[in-house]
């Protein structure tokens, strides 16, 4: 068999063994857990890999009336909600279509919203209160909703609590939110039930498209939740406290079953297995899975990034490096139609400007490079605000994008080459970072502006830099492909003569 052919083959099977199904895996890490006690909230957004991503600077906006609306910018359906007074500044980053379903953003009072992680209430639940499909708000909307008007990660989860039981919500999700003191994840059990709770500072969360959260104290501070979440369940018989003991809302709500034994469970098995290793837990027993645990070492930024990268390394559930093997059970977490991933970063004893920092990878997050974004960059490159469906030579999503689907037709021999120069070029930043955090600290406390300027000029050029780096890396590939073809073609001609 010619290389050439074997590359297609190779690519149709990387896009096989992840392409179906549901999607996002997500991680919260307490700054207590942490090593340089700052919080940290992980997910990998996956659904098509041609989504191209954009970046978005939203302006503060006074005195606005009217409505936000997903209809006016052709989302999901026709949610509407009304237009905060006076709107904040955020950032999203927001599929090229609707320019809607955020995915990731910070606004100017420091909270920060990811959403969302796909989940799915079971069929009994959904059978006495079934998601509001039509006008119920979605991914699609949550950030912009959000960001735009809350103030605390409470207040935001608040609001959208609110929202899921007067309006509804159009789909199953769970919805992490980040400020300067906590770190909130919200689930919804049906379509107008829902459940919030405060992540302990000292421990972590991980979720992989299943409902996690269980315990529910509604006179404890740390919970949040629907007005009669225990009432409805009760009344409808989805839970009996005689029957099952302290009421449980993911076995009370959400979907367990076999779809969860390969799919979901090994995502979260493998983090916790990862970051506690003296939990000695059945990989398919994940209802019994602790919701929140303990890190036997605190977690770096790093760590948490290599996460959204694992794909199962070392094991023989890799996918990519065994054989290429499309017919492999585990569902990765990094998977090649993710479109973005990102760890939101806060350190609450910095200003702002440098406190709160989003690592965004565009594309698959195992190929791709974790580009730090500060909150206090003032704009986007226009490259960043371009790209479709269709494959282009100037959006930053595709550039990344061209880079991983060449890597993916000989993953075991190219991977390598991208992972590593991708990997020194972070620490690299990162020692940079350092040192302009530091000055940006000194330079402040005399002249805030001259200070903020230097921030952007070197956000701009890390991000100018990655992006040269993609290209170096493309062209290196596509040399070495193309060496590969002629040689397999040389020699299939050679032996017609012989």
């Amino acid at each position: 068999m010619s290389i050439f052919k074997k590359c297609l083959i190779a690519l149709s099977i990387n896009v096989a063994v992840v392409s179906s199904g549901i999607a996002c895996t997500t991680l919260l890490v307490g700054n207590e857990a942490s090593a340089d006690g700052s919080m940290m909230v992980a997910r990998s957004a996956d659904s098509d890999a041609m989504k191209a991503q954009h970046f978005l600077i939203h302006p503060a906006k006074k005195n606005q009336t009217g409505v936000y609306s997903t209809k006016e910018h052709n989302g999901a359906n026709n949610f509407t909600w009304p237009l905060p007074k006076n709107s904040l500044r955020y950032t999203t980053v927001p599929n090229w279509k609707t320019q809607l379903h955020g995915a990731t953003g910070f606004n100017e009072a420091g909270v920060g919203v990811s959403g969302t992680e796909s989940i799915f209430a079971s069929p009994q639940a959904l059978a006495f209160d079934p998601y509001v499909e039509d006008v119920g708000i979605t991914e699609d909307d949550i950030p912009d909703v959000l960001l735009s008007q809350t103030k605390t990660a409470r207040e935001a989860i608040a609001l959208l609590g609110h929202i899921i039981e007067t309006v509804g919500a159009g789909e199953g999700f769970g919805v992490a939110v980040v400020d300067d003191n906590e770190v909130w994840y919200l689930e919804t059990a049906t379509g107008h039930q829902w459940m919030a709770q405060r992540l302990p500072s000292s421990q972590y969360f991980a979720s992989g498209n299943q409902g996690r959260l269980q315990a529910y104290d509604a006179k404890d501070p740390n919970f949040m939740g629907s007005k009669n979440l225990i009432e409805f369940a009760t009344e409808k018989g989805l839970y009996d406290q005689k029957r099952d003991g302290a009421f449980n809302f993911s076995k009370a709500y959400t979907r367990d079953d076999e779809r969860d034994r390969t799919y979901n469970d090994p995502r979260v098995w493998t983090i916790q297995k990862q970051f506690t290793p003296s939990l000695k837990q059945d990989v398919a027993a994940g209802r019994q899975f602790p919701v929140f645990a303990t890190p036997e070492k605190k977690m770096t930024l790093d760590d948490v990034k290599a996460v959204l990268r694992d794909h199962y390394e070392g094991t023989e559930h890799d996918p990519y490096s065994n054989g290429l093997n499309g017919k492999e059970p585990w569902r990765p977490v990094s998977v090649f139609r993710t479109y973005e991933a990102h760890v939101m970063q806060v350190r609450p004893w910095l200003p702002k400007e440098i406190g709160e920092v989003s690592y965004i990878g565009l594309g698959m997050a195992d190929l791709t490079a974790f580009v730090p974004y500060y909150s206090g960059l003032k704009a986007y490159p226009a490259n960043y605000s371009i790209g479709t469906d269709k494959a282009d030579s100037q959006s930053i999503y595709w550039k990344y994008r061209k880079l991983q689907t060449l890597t993916m037709t000989d993953y075991p021999k190219l991977a390598p080459i991208v992972k590593r120069a991708y990997k020194d070029w972070e620490d690299k930043v990162a020692k940079e970072q350092k040192e302009v955090e530091a000055e940006y600290l000194k330079m402040a406390k005399t002249n805030k502006d001259a200070a903020n300027k230097m921030l952007n000029d070197f956000n701009l050029r890390v991000m100018a830099d990655a992006e040269k780096l993609t290209e170096s890396l493309t062209n290196q590939l596509f040399t070495l492909r193309t060496k590969d073809i002629q040689s397999d073609i040389f020699f299939a001609n050679a032996a017609k003569k012989d």
